[in-house]
């Protein structure tokens, strides 16, 4: 339960600072879209407000005489202009001298002193009131509207400072749009943010399952090497205390007591070499020197040290080589014996009585292939993937009574892996199973 907790909980955390993480850069990415279209907008409306305004400046300086006075030409051209004091009825468009063509835009004639002298009739233009006479501004009226305006300098035909022309266009429909984009913004971050909260707490899920996987089997480890330690000390300490409780115990007795012992010592000596023989495998800490070792020698030794051990079972030994030229690979030959002592040691402990095992050796592809076959109970295919985990037994009732820890096939692997090369398994039920270890040659 703690460590689902523990799990639950990081997974948690990576989620929440995948999803802060994301949001973050969302929040940046949508800023960052949000001000590109607010400058992109800026500097087209910029353009087009200055195209409409310098049209107008050269379209009204031949017509301008006397400063701060508009002449009829001007009258004609402009036919919806109010001047500042008269009465004005007429809305329209500016479109006297073709360059304005929409109801957005409004122009004002600013006499020297920045005056208002006359302005177009149309949106709200006349309302806005005058700030300054700075090039650009942005002005917003009494209902709150914004404009973008442009002011220049009008001169007579002879060059006199006639007043100013300002230029102006409402941003009411560019602030619909963006309040548009605004709200899709707020509107859609939270959601995008749940869907990547989501997202991350599978991602999380995907990344913890190795870890998971093997924080289990680190505690089944643990549980079965305690295990496995714990039966020749709970043997010896049961000796020794029946020992003790005898006060008149032989020589003879003695002997055999420190006989059961030094076997359950033995046995634990065992177990504890062949763990440090795998945690030195596993990090690469011991040393393998790069050696010629020869297959053929190795594979004869082990038929002849087994050949006893299968003949209480009435098993059969063969061994089949190629003859002519020997087959060698680099490695460490100490390492490589007890590979080949563990499978065998596996194939006669699994086989059936008056059985077979065929040790086949040959080369091909630059690839040195030792093969163990026997006429064994064989292994559900279901459990092939598993035999090479560390104290895994697949008949475990049969494994304990013909001894063994379940660290067999683990050091095979390791030992194969250290030197290069891989192992694979071939099974069928009652019939046999074949181990197959592929080495580079030398």
């Amino acid at each position: 339960m703690e460590s689902n907790f523990l799990f639950k909980n990081t997974r948690l955390r990576l989620s929440l600072w995948y999803a802060g993480a994301m949001g973050f850069l969302l929040s940046l990415f949508s800023i960052g879209v949000y001000e590109a279209i607010l400058h992109a907008h800026e500097m087209t409306l910029n353009r087009e407000i200055e195209s409409v305004t310098g049209t107008l400046h050269d379209s009204l300086k031949p017509l301008l005489k006397t400063p701060g006075e508009l002449e009829p030409q001007i009258h004609q051209s402009f036919p919806y202009l109010c001047i500042v004091g008269q009465a004005c009825d007429s809305e329209g468009s500016l479109n006297g001298m073709g360059a304005i063509h929409q109801g957005n835009y409004y122009i004002r004639f600013l006499d020297r002193h920045g005056n208002l002298v006359a302005t177009s009739r149309m949106s709200s233009g006349d309302t806005i009131a005058i700030d300054s006479l700075s090039t650009w501004q942005t002005l917003t009226d009494k209902q709150h509207h914004r404009y973008r305006q442009m002011t220049v300098r009008l001169e007579t035909r002879d060059r006199q400072v006639w007043g100013y022309l300002q230029v102006g266009k409402s941003l009411q429909e560019w602030d619909d749009y963006l309040k548009i984009v605004r709200y899709f913004i707020l509107v859609g971050l939270p959601i995008s943010l749940a869907v990547v909260g989501g997202v991350a707490w599978q991602l999380s899920g995907l990344a913890m399952q190795p870890i998971y996987r093997s924080y289990r089997q680190i505690q089944q480890f643990t549980a079965d090497a305690a295990h496995e330690l714990r039966t020749p000390l709970a043997a010896m300490q049961a000796i020794v205390e029946s020992t003790l409780t005898n006060p008149e115990i032989s020589r003879d007795e003695a002997i055999d007591t420190l006989q059961a012992c030094d076997r359950q010592h033995q046995r634990l000596s065992e177990l504890v070499r062949d763990l440090l023989l795998l945690s030195r495998l596993d990090f690469h800490l011991t040393t393998i020197k790069r050696q010629p070792c020869c297959l053929n020698d190795i594979v004869a030794d082990v038929a002849e040290e087994m050949a006893p051990l299968a003949l209480g079972d009435n098993i059969d030994i063969q061994v089949v080589t190629l003859p002519d030229p020997a087959i060698s690979v680099w490695g460490t030959e100490s390492q490589l014996y007890r590979l080949l002592v563990n499978l065998v040691s596996n194939a006669i402990r699994y086989n059936h009585v008056g059985g077979k095992i065929k040790i086949h050796l040959k080369c091909s592809d630059r690839r040195a292939i030792l093969q163990v076959n026997d006429t064994g109970v064989g292994i559900p295919d279901a459990e092939i993937e598993r035999i090479f985990d560390r104290f895994y037994r697949g008949d475990r009732d049969r494994s304990r009574k013909s001894g063994g820890s379940g660290l067999g096939l683990s050091i095979v692997k390791a030992i194969v892996e250290a030197h290069g090369g891989r192992i694979e398994v071939r099974s069928i039920i009652e019939k046999g199973s074949q181990f197959e270890v592929r080495l580079p040659l030398k």
